[in-house]
């Protein structure tokens, strides 16, 4: 590893930034990778090195790094008007426009729109709501939210209690009181010998139900749930999971949450992974790739009935009483529209379902490499379960961060990827052509054989 040069951009970012997500001591002793500049599916660091970006940056840039429309609209925007809130009945004609895009576009009928600024603000307001929905209808007991296992839905304090993601919880005395999780719908380390998809799926319905009963129906107020679960690993549910979750929801009256953040916006194919999943969420919450992440900008839809209780709640109180400074920021909802037309015009999600077959096609053939044990994607997201043994499922020792390695040798070839655990996550820019999937796999796959090879050499790989 290279000596840290005293004064240099690395010396002063580990001087005076906090990173996210990140291993501060190692961070504090080694550094990590600055860039600087993007083009394409590209991003290119300090040091001029190039990498494909794997994972969209998070999940996120899916017109790529060099959308010069974006940044056109941006520019206008801010000369006219660069700022304004939304708060006592004001606004501007950006967020009608915008919500009323969103509104004709959702996935089910929806009724209103709520801006925040990012995915995490977006979910934390869906609680607040669920709550002011439910003391409108006199059920203040009626609380209690269920998320999943290796779920994932933000970091502020509600949303983070509603993730399954243990690292996020340790030490921040989270998850708060009322915030339940069931099991994660990993069918491939989690079925049962000789289990279907389907009857996985049962159990997993069954195992929601019997945590509803045993917290008690009228206590259990929503369920929030990612179409695909993207800090689970890039998890698709395995087959008919959200019919038979949706069942056990409607029986006991128990919102659902259709967390949107990654999936919305043609990550799988469709303009929403509800579409996908067949899912009818009450809520539905959306970022990312909703501005392609040129700017920060998250939107809450919400139902007719949700919206009527609001207005009950804010006749009762005199106002509703939720806000952010920025939320529905008109440069943020200028990219936005701008975002829109262009994935309408450039039929960007009827390109993702043409370049899928190569992506999954791609990652599907490293299913007989001895580091892999499963490969499961939809659209142009998928996830690369990494075993010692997969055919018996078998892991690598968990201090071994055999993820990790892979994501670091990948780096290392220049493509960027996520090691969640040992499942190695691809979230591509929707912009990718069947070339780069092709280049992005021989890196992918130089990576696999120099992890193969060491661990090989351990003794901790069988051999090929």
């Amino acid at each position: 590893m290279n000596a840290i040069r005293p004064n240099s951009a690395m010396a002063r970012d580990i001087a005076f930034h906090v990173h996210q997500q990140t291993d501060l001591k190692a961070h504090k002793e080694h550094g990590g990778t600055l860039f600087t500049k993007g083009n394409g599916i590209y991003v290119y660091d300090e040091n001029g090195k190039e990498y494909i970006e794997g994972m969209a940056g998070l999940w996120c840039a899916s017109l790529g790094f060099s959308e010069k429309r974006l940044a056109d609209v941006a520019y206008k925007q801010l000369l006219e008007l660069p700022y304004y809130h939304t708060f006592f009945g004001n606004g501007h004609t950006l967020a009608t426009d915008l919500a009323e895009k969103l509104i004709s576009i959702a996935p089910v009928k929806m009724s209103k729109v709520l801006f925040q600024c990012s995915g995490s603000e977006c979910n934390d307001a869906a609680v607040k709501l669920i709550w002011y929905y439910n003391n409108a209808l006199g059920r203040p007991q009626k609380k209690k939210i269920i998320g999943r296992e290796r779920g994932y839905h933000g970091n502020t304090i509600a949303s983070v209690s509603i993730s399954g993601q243990p690292h996020m919880r340790a030490g921040f005395d989270i998850p708060l009181p009322g915030f339940k999780h069931t099991d994660n719908p990993n069918y491939y380390r989690g079925h049962e010998e000789g289990e279907t998809e389907e009857q996985f799926s049962d159990r997993m319905a069954a195992n929601l139900e019997k945590l509803i009963l045993a917290e008690g129906p009228e206590t259990v107020a929503a369920f929030f749930g990612e179409p695909v679960q993207g800090g689970g690993g890039a998890l698709t549910p395995p087959r008919t999971y959200w019919d038979k979750i949706q069942a056990v929801l409607k029986k006991y009256d128990v919102l659902l949450v259709a967390d949107e953040v990654i999936c919305g916006f043609g990550r799988t194919g469709n303009r929403w992974g509800s579409e996908t999943y067949g899912m009818k969420p009450d809520m539905l919450s959306c970022a990312k790739a909703l501005t392609a992440s040129y700017q920060p900008l998250s939107a809450l839809m919400i139902s007719e009935k949700i919206y009527e209780a609001m207005v009950k709640q804010s006749e009762t109180h005199g106002t509703f009483g939720h806000g952010f400074t920025y939320g529905a920021h008109p440069v943020a909802c200028a990219v936005a529209l701008e975002t829109q037309k262009i994935y309408e015009e450039r039929d960007i999600f009827g390109h993702v379902r043409a370049v899928s077959p190569a992506f999954l096609g791609g990652l599907e053939k490293f299913r007989g490499h001895p580091l892999v044990g499963d490969v499961r994607g939809v659209g142009l997201i998928a996830g690369v379960e990494l075993m010692q043994d997969g055919a018996k499922r078998v892991p690598f020792p968990a201090e071994r961060k055999v993820g990790i390695a892979v994501m670091n040798k990948a780096a290392e070839h220049g493509l960027i990827v996520r090691a969640i655990g040992d499942r190695i996550a691809f979230t591509p820019p929707l912009i990718i052509s069947e070339e780069q999937i092709g280049e992005m796999m021989v890196r992918f796959g130089k990576a696999l054989d120099d992890v193969y090879a060491t661990l090989k050499a351990e003794g901790l790989a069988k051999a090929a």
